[in-house]
């Protein structure tokens, strides 16, 4: 059989369920999920098997109309990962249908994704009635010329086999771009990093939503065979710092346990993870926390 390889784009709203998608497409939690928007920031690329092709996944940030250096930032990333893709993936929840973040997608992708095959998802079909779908599915057809269209359920894995075996047979024909074993192209230092901000995440809810990043500062593989990690949380102003150490320093402790319990899952060994919280009134101006992120910094508007 020939090797093929190629990169696909799974692009929609923010919470359409690319990082659920991208994590059951790969068989492994590579990409932070969390019930918030706007949680994946870098363009994480999960790497999956399909007989002999290599999908290399580019889960891109979620579309939305940006309003700061952060957002414009995260928009160009989704639209970048998509022109740079092979194929694009589109997701689109059932229960929420064209909605008018999706409508703006639909009028963008066509330029966007020029000479590229794009494919229709429609997710969480568990939501609604089979009539509601096919209606959806009519529609989003009529508003463009959709390769395939594909009904999923990413967090139950209803019909994301068939998605895989087409996009395999979709990818260009060439030599794998990555070793079969390695499943993401970001170095574990921001893996740990990205678990460690989404615990963050979930457990602050509404108090904290972006204003927030975190960094891992070192790594250390001891003799035991453990790993000891530092990383730092970034905030914006002093309040957010008591919001983050939490009464008697609850909330850090319980956020540092459950990102220490995940990597050692993750990683297969003993963890030892220390975090710190610092306050940094301009990170989200800061060029070198973009690059961290992986994104690209603008000026102005740009």
């Amino acid at each position: 059989m020939t090797q093929r390889a190629g990169f696909i784009a799974l692009i929609g709203e923010p919470n359409a369920g690319k990082s659920t998608l991208l994590n059951r497409m790969v068989g492994a939690k590579v990409s932070i999920v969390t019930h918030k928007v706007q949680t994946t920031r870098a363009r994480i690329r999960g790497v999956a098997m399909e007989g002999e092709a290599q999908l290399v996944f580019v889960d891109t940030p979620g579309l939305f109309k940006p309003r700061r250096r952060l957002d414009r930032a995260m928009v160009a990333a989704a639209w970048g990962g998509a022109a740079d893709a092979d194929v694009v993936v589109l997701l689109v929840e059932a229960h929420r249908g064209i909605t008018e973040g999706v409508g703006h997608i639909l009028d963008a992708l066509g330029e966007a994704t020029k000479g590229r095959k794009v494919a229709l998802a429609i997710n969480k079909i568990d939501r609604v009635k089979s009539e509601a779908l096919l209606g959806l599915t009519e529609e989003l057809n009529a508003r463009f010329p959709f390769e395939r269209t594909f009904m999923i359920s990413a967090e139950r894995g209803h019909g994301v086999d068939d998605l895989r075996e087409w996009l395999a047979g979709e990818v260009p024909e060439g030599p794998w771009l990555y070793p079969e074993d390695q499943i993401a192209d970001l170095p574990m230092r921001m893996i740990a990093a990205e678990m460690t901000r989404e615990k963050l995440t979930l457990r602050l809810h509404q108090e904290l939503p972006y204003q927030l990043t975190v960094e891992t500062e070192s790594w250390e593989e001891r003799k035991d065979g453990s790993a000891r990690i530092d990383q730092v949380v970034y905030v914006a102003r002093d309040g957010h710092k008591g919001i983050i150490l939490g009464r008697k320093g609850e909330t850090i402790k319980a956020v540092s346990q459950a990102a220490r319990e995940e990597l050692e899952e993750f990683l297969g060994r003993k963890v030892h993870l220390f975090l710190q919280v610092k306050v940094r009134p301009g990170w989200l101006e800061e060029a070198e926390r973009y690059s961290e992120m992986g994104l690209e910094f603008k000026d102005g508007n740009g």
